[in-house]
C-alpha cells in the first residue's frame, strides 16, 4: 500500500519537481500552493506525511503546523526552509514538527529524510495504539542516533544518569531543542529496574489541546465525537515502565491538573469513564522553556513543577560544549555514510574550524542535518568547506564585521551568551559552584566574579 504525502508550498515549480520525484519513489502525492488549500485537502484525505514550507503566503509556518496537527494529528510533518531560517524552523519542533529540510532540496537527502520520518512516526503510532514495534537492526535503532559526548558537561550528565537511573525518582530534563533530551530520558529508563518494561515518549507540544487528555489518559467509546471505541492512554500503555513527557510546558492548565492528580494518587480515569485505574509508571519530563517564569506568569502549576522536579538534569547547548562537536560530527558522518551508501572518511581542517566557530542553534539535530547534507555533496574522501551551507562558512567573517561596525551589540550578545552558559552550568551541577566552574573550565574565583557581574542569584 502506497504511503501518501501532501506538499504545501507556494513555489509551483518546486511542487511539480517534488511531486514527480516522490511519485517515482512510489509515494502518493497531493499538492497545495497555500496553507488554506492544504488544510482543505487534509479535511478530506489522510496523509502519512506533510511537507510544508515555512514561509507561506497566507499564514506562518507555526500557524499552519498547529492547524495541521489539529486536523491530522497522526500525520508526520517536515518543514521546508531556507538555511537562514533554520533557527526559527527548529522552534517548530515545539509545535509538533518531526524534522526539517533546507533549500536547495537534494533528492537523495530528501528521500532518506522522508523514509526515516514516516518510519519513526509509524513506530510512535503503533506504540500509542498498544501494538508492539518490531526490533530494528543496529543501523536503524533509536540509540544508534546518539553517543555520549566527551566534554566535562557531558560527563557530568552521564554521572547524573548513572546516579538517578536505578531510583524511581521523577526527573526533569531541561535544554534547548535538539540537545538530546529524549535520549537522556531513554538512558535513565535503561538503567532502571523498569528497563524491560515499556518506554512511552509523548511530545506534549505535538498534542492538539482537544486530544491531549485522550492521548495521556485514554477515553471511553462515545465520550466525544470521534470516540468510536474504548482507547487506553499512554499512562496505561506504559504500565510498569517509564513515560517521557517532552515539552511538558505546553500542556493546558486543565491537563496539568489531571497530571498532578495522577502523580499524587497513582491512578487515572479515562475521559468518559467512571472507574479509577491504578497505574505504576515512572515520570520523566523535559522542557526547553523556563518553567519558573511560566509559574510566575500563571501558565504552569507550581505544585506540578515540584512533583516532576525531584531531580533536574540540565543539558548545555552544543555551542557551550565545543569539545563535543567533532565527537558527534564523526558519529553523524558514519550514520550518513550508512544511509546514503557513501564512504566519506572525515572532515578537512577548514570544515573542523567552521564547525567549531558556528553557534549551532539547532544543536545536535542541526549538526546531524548539516553532516548528512555535506556527505551527500562530497565526491572525495573528505568533506570540504564547499559542501557546507553558506551560513556556516561565513560565520567568522560576519562576526568580524559585526565587531567592527556594531561592537556594543556584539558585546551585549556575547555577555548574554556567557550569562546563559553560567546559569546552565549551575543547573547542571545542581548549584555546586566547584563543579560548575569545572564544567565552564574556569576557576572558582572567576566564577564568583561572573556571578556578581551578571547579578546571578546564589541558590
Amino acid at each position: 500500500m502506497n504511503q501518501n504525502i501532501l506538499v504545501i508550498d507556494d513555489d509551483q515549480d518546486l511542487c511539480k519537481v517534488l511531486s514527480n520525484f516522490l511519485k517515482k519513489s512510489n509515494y502518493g502525492v497531493s499538492v497545495a500552493y497555500d496553507a488554506e488549500s492544504g488544510l482543505d485537502i487534509l479535511r478530506k484525505e489522510k496523509f502519512d506525511l506533510v511537507l510544508c514550507d515555512y514561509r507561506l503566503p497566507d499564514m506562518t509556518g507555526v500557524e499552519a503546523l498547529q492547524r495541521i496537527k489539529v486536523l491530522s494529528p497522526e500525520s508526520a510533518v517536515i518543514i521546508i526552509t531556507g538555511y537562514s531560517d533554520v533557527q526559527t524552523a527548529v522552534e517548530t519542533f515545539r509545535y509538533g514538527a518531526n524534522d526539517y529540510v533546507t533549500k536547495p532540496l537534494y533528492p537523495d537527502e530528501l528521500l532518506v529524510t522522508v523514509k526515516e520520518t514516516i518510519s519513526k512516526n509509524q513506530d510512535k503510532l503503533q506504540v500509542r495504539s498498544g501494538k508492539s514495534v518490531p526490533e530494528k537492526t543496529s543501523e536503524g535503532s533509536k540509540n544508534s542516533a546518539f553517543i555520549q559526548g566527551t566534554s566535562k558537561a557531558s560527563q557530568t550528565v552521564q554521572e547524573h544518569v548513572n546516579l538517578i537511573g536505578p531510583t524511581d525518582m521523577s526527573v526533569l530534563i531541561i535544554g534547548e531543542t535538539g540537545t538530546g533530551k529524549e535520549f537522556i530520558a531513554n538512558s535513565i529508563h535503561q538503567k532502571s529496574e523498569r528497563a524491560d518494561k515499556p518506554f512511552i515518549a509523548i511530545d506534549c507540544g505535538a498534542l492538539p489541546k482537544e486530544l491531549a487528555g485522550s492521548e495521556l489518559f485514554g477515553h471511553m467509546k462515545g465520550s466525544f465525537t470521534g470516540a468510536i471505541a474504548d482507547k487506553p492512554g499512554s499512562f496505561e500503555m506504559a504500565k510498569g515502565g517509564t513515560i517521557f513527557l517532552d515539552e511538558i510546558g505546553n500542556l493546558s492548565y486543565e491537563n496539568q491538573v489531571k497530571l498532578l492528580r495522577v502523580i499524587q494518587e497513582r491512578k487515572i480515569k479515562r475521559i468518559g469513564g467512571q472507574k479509577d485505574i491504578p497505574i505504576d509508571v515512572r515520570i520523566i519530563a523535559a522542557t526547553n522553556e523556563n518553567l519558573t517564569e511560566a509559574i510566575q506568569n500563571g501558565d504552569f502549576r507550581e505544585d506540578l513543577y515540584h512533583r516532576i522536579n525531584e531531580f533536574k538534569i540540565a543539558l548545555l547547548p552544543l555551542r557551550d560544549r565545543k569539545n563535543d562537536i567533532m565527537t558527534f560530527a564523526e558519529h553523524f558522518l558514519n550514520l550518513a555514510n550508512q544511509s546514503l551508501k557513501k564512504s566519506v572518511k572525515g572532515f578537512s581542517e577548514e570544515v573542523v574550524r567552521h564547525f567549531l566557530d558556528y553557534q549551532w542553534h539547532g544543536n545536535l539535530r542541526e549538526l546531524n542535518n548539516v553532516v548528512k547534507r555535506s556527505v551527500l555533496l562530497t565526491q572525495g574522501d573528505q568533506v570540504e568547506a564547499k559542501s557546507l551551507p553558506d551560513e556556516i562558512t561565513k560565520t567568522k567573517l560576519l562576526n568580524k564585521t559585526n565587531s567592527n561596525d556594531d561592537g556594543l551589540s556584539l558585546k551585549a550578545a556575547s555577555e548574554e551568551a556567557e550569562k546563559e552558559a553560567i546559569i546552565n552550568a549551575l543547573e547542571a551541577s545542581r548549584y555546586n559552584k566547584s563543579k560548575a566552574a569545572e564544567l565552564l573550565e574556569i576557576d572558582r574565583k572567576t566564577l564568583y566574579n561572573k556571578l556578581k557581574q551578571y547579578n546571578i542569584k546564589d541558590y
